[in-house]
Parts: C-alpha cells; sequence; structure tokens
C-alpha cells in the first residue's frame, strides 16, 4: 500500500469506525458484530503505526467509545458525575494463541510467578456502584469512561444489588474496624436480563403493540434509562459484580476481594476459577463455550485477569486498557440449516430487502427463521439458492445473517433467486441509484406497504407521539380509515370501534393521544411527514430557518441548499415533496385539524447581546446543553451544530469534541470557556430561559425503525 492509499484507508476506516461507535453508544443500534469492529479497529492501529504521519490524537484508536455521545452531551433526564478511576474497556481475543501471547506478555512485565482469574463475560451494560459505610450512595453508568449517568434510583429498583450490606457470620465489630468492610469502595458489574425475563417483557411489548427489544443487553440497558423507576422493577433486571475499587483495601489478590465482596451479601458470580497455566485457562473456555447455552443469561466471552493486585499495579494500562486484562470471545454460534425461500421487503422509505426463510434453528438461546440478504449484491457475493444449506450465525450473537453456503449439499434442484425487477407490493418497476446498494419502489403515494410504514412513523414518538402500534395501523389501512396522516384527524369513536379487540377505553385513549398531538411543535410535525432523507435533526434545523411550513414549502432549492447542513439530496427530497399535489393537499389538511404549522413565539429576547451570532457548543456545562441552547437563543444568537467559517465562536466546557475544536482552530474561529460566556451575557442575558414545551412522555408505542435492527455485542466496559 502507498502513501496515498494508505492515508485513504485510514481516514475510511475512522469514518466506519466512529459512526458504529456512535450507533453502539449513543443511539444503541448498531449495524455490524463486534467482531468486525475489533478486525477494523486492528487494521487502523496497523496502519497508524506504519503511517505515524496520519495519526491523530482524536483517532478512534486512541479512545474508547461512550454511551453518553461526546458531541450530544449528557442526557437531560439523569445527572451525571465523573468517575472516580476511570472505565475502561477490554482488550478483545479471538483465538488461544492471542491469549498465550497475552500471558507472555504479563510473564515478561511481572518477572515472577502468579495466577490468573478467570470469570464469565456477561452480555449487558456497565454499571459502577459506590457504597459508603455499608449503604448504597450512588449508581453510574459507564458513560464516556470519564463521566457517567446517575442511575442510583433505578438501581435502587434492581432485586438482588442490596442497599444495605450484611456482615459476614462471625464478624466482631471493634472501635477501630466497626464493619468489615471499607468504609468508601466501589464495586464495578454488569446489570443484565435473563433470557425468562427478556422473553416475558418481550410478550407483552408484542400485545401492547410495542416494537419487541432485539436482545437482552438492548432490553436491559434500556431499561436502566426508564424515567419511572417503579417501572424498573417489572423488568426482572440482575446485576453481577466483578471488581473492587477503593483506597488502602486490604486484598492482596483480585479473588479475595470478590469473596470479601460476597460475604458482604454482594451479587458475585461463583462460576470463576484461578487458573495457573494457559493450558487450565484453554480448558476453563472450552468448558464454558459448550456450557454457556445452558444459562439462564447471556453471556459471549471469558475474562482474563492478572489475580495479583500488586502486579495488576506494575503491568498498568494503555490508553484505553489495563495491560493485566483481556477477554476471550467465544465464535459466534453457527447453524447449518436449508433455505426454504426468499422475501423481498418494502420499508417506509422504498427500499427492497432481500429476507431468507430459514428451517427454524436454534441459535444463541432464540428459534431463528428469518435472515436478512441485505441487497441484491450480496445474494450474489453469497451465490445463495433456494433449497442450499446455508450457514447461520448472528452478527455480534444478535442478528441473524447468512455467512456462507454449504456447497456439498446444494440439491440438484436449487433455483437460483431472482431479485425483483418490479416492487413486490404494487408492480412500481423499482430503480437503484450507482452509489446506493439497495433498490428503492419510487411510488411512494401509491405503495401499500410504504403507505403504513409512513403512518406508522407519523404516530411515532419522536414525531406525533400517538398512542398507536403498528398492528393498529395496519387494521385502520385494512378497513380503509386512513390513507395519509390527515386520515388519523377524521376518526371518531364509531370508527375505532370497529377495530378488532377495541372497547371504549382503548378509543378513548386513542383520541385523547391525537388530541394531545396538535400541541407537537413545528419541528417535529415537519419530521413526521416523512420526507426521505429528513430526520429529526434536519427537520429542526429547516423549522428553525424558514419558521413555518408555508415558508419550508415555497422555498427553492438555492433557499433549502442555504439550510446548514442541508446537501443537494435532501435539498431536492423536499423541494420534491411539496411539488407532489397529494403532499400539499395532506398537509392543507392538518393545518385544518389544528397541527403546528410555524415555530412557536418564544418570550422575547433577554438581551441582544448575541444578535447576529452564530455559536456552536461542544461537551459539557454547569447546566444542561438544551438549557445553554435557550440561553444563547433567549440573547438573540443563533445556535449552530458544526463549525464553519460563518461561527463567530466555539462555546466549549469540559471534555468538548476533538474534531470540533482541530476545526475551530483551523478556521481561526474564536473558542470561549463557559465563565468567559457567562460573563459575556451579564447579569440581564443570564435571566432564566423558559422552555418553549412541554417534557416528552417517557415512552410510546408506534415507535418502530424501517428494518428491524439491534446492538451488537457489547464490551466488558467496566473495569475502571
Amino acid at each position: 500500500m502507498n502513501r496515498e492509499n494508505a492515508k485513504i484507508r485510514i481516514e475510511e476506516l475512522r469514518g466506519i469506525l466512529e459512526d458504529a461507535n456512535r450507533r453502539y453508544y449513543v443511539e444503541n443500534a448498531p449495524t455490524i458484530s463486534d467482531r468486525d469492529f475489533d478486525f477494523l479497529m486492528k487494521e487502523l492501529e496497523a496502519l497508524e503505526k506504519e503511517w505515524p504521519e496520519f495519526d491523530r490524537a482524536d483517532s478512534p484508536s486512541h479512545h474508547v467509545g461512550s454511551d453518553l455521545g461526546a458531541e450530544d452531551g449528557p442526557q437531560k433526564e439523569f445527572d451525571q458525575y465523573p468517575h472516580r478511576y476511570p472505565m475502561l474497556s477490554l482488550g478483545n481475543t479471538y483465538d488461544i494463541g492471542e491469549v498465550e501471547a497475552f500471558a507472555q506478555r504479563a510473564a515478561k512485565g511481572i518477572g515472577n510467578s502468579f495466577t490468573y482469574s478467570c470469570e464469565l463475560k456477561f452480555d449487558g451494560t456497565a454499571i459502577c456502584l459506590t457504597y459508603r459505610e455499608g449503604r448504597l450512595f450512588r449508581a453510574l453508568t459507564r458513560g464516556d469512561g470519564a463521566i457517567g449517568d446517575d442511575v442510583t434510583r433505578n438501581v435502587r429498583h434492581i432485586s438482588n444489588i442490596p442497599q444495605i450490606l450484611s456482615a459476614p457470620v462471625g464478624f466482631v465489630p471493634t472501635e477501630d474496624k466497626p464493619y468489615p468492610w471499607p468504609e468508601e469502595f466501589e464495586i464495578r458489574g454488569e446489570i443484565y436480563m435473563p433470557w425468562k425475563a427478556f422473553e416475558r417483557l418481550n410478550e407483552q411489548r408484542y400485545a401492547d403493540e410495542e416494537a419487541p427489544f432485539a436482545n437482552p443487553r438492548n432490553a436491559a440497558s434500556g431499561s436502566l434509562k426508564l424515567l419511572d423507576s417503579k417501572e424498573v422493577s417489572n423488568r426482572g433486571l440482575e446485576c453481577t459484580l466483578y471488581h473492587v475499587l477503593g483506597e488502602n483495601l486490604p486484598f492482596t489478590t483480585h479473588d479475595q476481594a470478590l469473596s470479601a465482596a460476597a460475604s458482604w451479601g454482594l451479587p458475585v458470580s461463583d462460576k470463576r476459577r484461578i487458573c495457573r497455566s494457559v493450558e487450565e485457562i484453554e480448558e476453563f473456555i472450552k468448558y464454558w463455550d459448550t456450557e454457556r447455552k445452558t444459562l439462564p443469561f447471556a453471556t459471549d466471552g471469558i475474562v482474563l485477569k492478572v489475580n495479583e493486585i500488586p502486579y495488576q499495579k506494575e503491568l498498568g494500562y494503555t490508553a484505553k486498557f489495563p495491560r493485566w486484562a483481556v477477554a476471550y470471545k467465544f465464535k459466534a454460534e453457527q447453524a447449518l440449516t436449508p433455505l426454504l425461500s426468499i422475501d423481498y421487503q418494502v420499508g417506509r422509505t422504498g427500499a427492497v430487502t432481500p429476507v431468507a426463510n430459514l428451517e427454524p434453528v436454534l441459535l444463541s438461546g432464540t428459534i431463528v427463521k428469518r435472515a436478512s440478504l441485505h441487497n441484491e449484491d450480496q445474494m450474489r457475493l453469497l451465490d445463495v439458492r433456494i433449497g442450499d444449506y446455508v450457514y447461520v450465525e448472528k452478527g455480534g450473537e444478535i442478528i441473524p445473517k447468512i455467512t456462507a453456503v454449504e456447497l456439498s449439499k446444494r440439491p440438484a434442484d436449487a433455483r437460483l433467486p431472482l431479485f425483483p425487477a418490479v416492487c413486490p407490493d404494487c408492480g412500481t418497476p423499482l430503480v437503484r441509484d450507482e452509489q446506493e446498494a439497495k433498490a428503492f419502489c419510487p411510488n411512494q403515494t401509491g405503495c401499500p406497504t410504504q403507505i403504513q410504514a409512513r403512518l406508522v412513523h407519523f404516530l411515532s414518538r419522536k414525531a406525533m407521539n400517538v398512542i398507536a402500534g403498528d398492528a393498529t395501523v395496519l387494521q385502520m389501512y385494512n378497513l380503509g380509515l386512513v390513507r395519509t396522516p390527515a386520515d388519523f384527524y377524521s376518526l371518531d369513536k364509531a370508527k375505532l370501534l370497529c377495530l378488532e379487540g377495541w372497547k371504549e377505553k382503548s378509543a378513548d385513549r386513542f383520541l385523547k393521544s391525537l388530541q394531545e398531538s396538535v400541541n407537537v411543535p413545528f419541528e417535529k410535525v415537519l419530521f413526521a411527514l416523512g420526507i426521505r432523507y429528513v430526520g429529526e435533526a434536519t427537520a429542526k434545523s429547516v423549522a428553525a430557518h424558514f419558521g413555518s411550513m408555508e415558508a419550508v414549502a415555497a422555498a427553492s432549492l438555492e433557499d433549502l441548499l442555504s439550510v446548514e447542513d442541508v446537501g443537494e439530496v435532501i435539498a431536492q427530497s423536499i423541494y420534491d415533496f411539496f411539488r407532489n399535489p397529494l403532499n400539499v393537499t395532506m398537509v392543507e389538511r392538518l393545518r385544518e385539524a389544528g397541527l403546528q404549522m410555524s415555530a412557536r413565539k418564544s418570550q422575547g429576547p433577554v438581551s441582544d447581546v448575541l444578535s447576529g451570532k452564530t455559536i456552536v457548543i461542544s461537551g459539557n456545562f454547569s447546566i444542561s446543553r438544551d438549557d445553554m441552547k435557550k440561553l444563547i437563543a433567549s440573547n438573540g444568537g443563533r445556535n449552530s451544530g458544526s463549525v464553519s467559517g460563518k461561527t463567530d465562536f466555539l462555546l466549549a466546557g469540559e471534555k468538548p469534541g476533538p474534531e470540533k475544536i482541530r476545526k475551530a482552530e483551523a478556521l481561526g474561529v474564536r473558542i470561549i470557556s463557559e465563565t468567559e460566556f457567562m460573563e459575556l451575557l451579564g447579569p440581564q442575558g443570564l435571566a432564566e430561559a423558559k422552555p418553549d414545551e412541554p417534557a416528552e412522555p417517557q415512552e410510546r408505542a408506534g415507535d418502530t425503525p424501517d428494518e428491524p435492527v439491534g446492538p451488537r455485542e457489547g464490551e466488558q466496559l467496566s473495569l475502571f
């Protein structure tokens, strides 16, 4: 690889990995497996080592991921606190040779004999518990490794986490030692959802017409962040703890610390073993690679730690990982099963996805009947035929995918599948852009599946926030009650009682939710229309720029391109949407129904000290980021999401995004601190800005993506 190709590949890998981190930690909807992520990361690290002139401090190879989202800031529902000890992730290995290499590095660094603590790697969400004088004081999520969300109120509803520790039998308190545990210590671990609780939760979500969780890890992570703490106790969460931290702890080994924690009533796994050689480690791995399938919870590997605490300190850490611990990841469980047929599904945007129907097979604790083939190119790459025996595995133990065909078992009558030339739902000829892998149905206003999906999108929580799920919308569509979003506002109780299983209470609940939706702000109404390529952020930018639906509809392509972050593809999509007479009629009917078609008038600026100024914020502040943005707006300033030549200054809090800092410096944009900003506003400018819309409900139905997705498997992100 020459210098220019290396530079191109490095930037490509950084983009892929940063996007994967955002989807995994921030959106909780990853698209690549943990194994694939690790291999891409290793490729990036190798290239940066070979071509150091292209290495950067903000490269994903030099930092761990974040469940906060560095550029999005902390979630407003929870307070944040810094970790006393950073919570680093673990390096991953995938074969016994890499385990041997880890052992050799540790032996070389220590120079003496030592032992290993081998433990199961639980597939959940990381937690850090602090106990003071034997009482649970605080529970923090991993966050970005330095700062985490305070979820103490929710953790108190997890049954096997003790609020007060219990002294072991035989302990006699003295004046010097009033209790057996340190006065203050931290213990790290994993909160997870057992298979039974996961299945029970999804059964309830199906009954409530809500989208099911893709896997126990996703369910555990989402449950831990519920705003209603009492609901957490109904989710069946459990916890396993595996690392004790504190000042002057009276332990010489990691195993001693865990045994002591267990004696205090803390949930510590009994499925661990002290090993003295790589051979014993390999025996432990082989045993659990089979036995894990019988466990009542998900696990995806083994964690190996140097057991002696002084040697842990001697080995130390890299920027991302401890040198004294590593995770061995089990190979994804694989099954061989016949491919019975292929369906071609149409999504909300018109994208056509081939889905393989399989002879049911047990895989990683669940029965798999279907697996996505992604697109026509992937089908050709696999050379898959109807009747073939195919290897199926779960990407990250989560998303079923076909990885290969067993050609030796191909039957003589195996049929080559033909990707449809027309939409399987409406018969419209499919189109495929040269830049896209997917084929699309262009019949947005006449294709039944696209219409139904857009109706579901319109009602979803992030859009109009109306209580209704996919099954309800399907019934309404099949009965001819709705064809466009405007039709919802023509429904009455008599029509709703025609729906199967609906009583007066259900109808009243839906109508009340529909009535409340007329108060949803303009930018969400714009998002709810389902314009292709217009997501939440884009809808907000467009709404803020034009101020009303009328202005957006009348905007020229040039006008639309003047909106920051709106490029040619998005501008053309918005322009075309409002040139379609059917869409114009629908929007007018929504206006008549009372929906918000313009930005709400604010309380008026507190001052004009920021008048005409474009400001970008980055990092964490003494107030929430939303409040900081309101403060800027209330003083006449304009918030922007990205640094450009038009930016007047970058307001940088704690841990600002390195890319924004770099770009601001390159463009000569002034960077100011929160203290400088507050001084600039002065007493008048610091008058409290009132919110202009009520807080959203915590959870609503009808929140389904265009295609089913699930997170890639979790790392054991919780040592420090």
